[in-house]
């Protein structure tokens, strides 16, 4: 098998977001690969503006990247018990696009977040969320970084073996369903 493609997804549009830190280890971890992290600034979504002005190049750009990788990871931060809006613009808008990019795409999902159960619960309503796309969602072994800010070295790696092993873990099996 050639190199494979790699696709991240961040929840998190911030600099420093320990999603995005998230997502660069878990690419690290995977292995040799063609990797790349979307970008997910868009415009809200809103259906008159779709109507007016069509699916934006950045969301089409965003839906062939999705078609083109082999697998995929997001990870998502916890707002007030929930996904980011952010991501789940991201969603609405790809939703949107011709056919589905996601159908039996290997999806790994994971979550980074300040508080102690490392964002949970955002996590299981993402994972409801990829329902209607298809996907194929690796179960485990989940993911949950909490107190995620201390969890990262200078060079962004996982400081905790249990997470680095498994997220590896995880990785490796993603990288078996190619």
């Amino acid at each position: 098998m050639s190199r494979p493609t790699l696709l991240g997804l961040s929840g998190s549009l911030r600099c420093e977001a320990t999603n995005t830190r998230l997502v660069r280890e878990a690419a690290r971890l995977f292995g040799d690969c063609h990797f790349e992290i979307a970008d997910l600034r868009f415009p809200l979504y809103d259906g008159d503006a779709e109507e007016a002005e069509g699916v934006p190049e950045a969301v089409k750009r965003l839906a062939r990247q999705i078609a083109e990788a082999d697998a995929i990871v997001i990870s998502t931060p916890e707002y007030n018990k929930g996904p980011s809006g952010v991501l789940k613009n991201a969603l609405d808008w790809i939703s949107r696009t011709e056919g589905n990019p996601w159908a039996d795409k290997p999806l790994a999902v994971m979550s980074a977040a300040a508080g102690r159960a490392g964002g949970e619960r955002a996590q299981m309503i993402l994972r409801s969320f990829m329902v209607p796309f298809r996907p194929r969602i690796f179960q485990g072994p989940e993911i949950h970084l909490a107190d995620s800010r201390k969890q990262f070295d200078e060079e962004g790696r996982l400081l905790s073996d249990r997470y680095e092993r498994d997220l590896r873990s995880l990785m490796e099996s993603l990288r078996a369903a190619i």
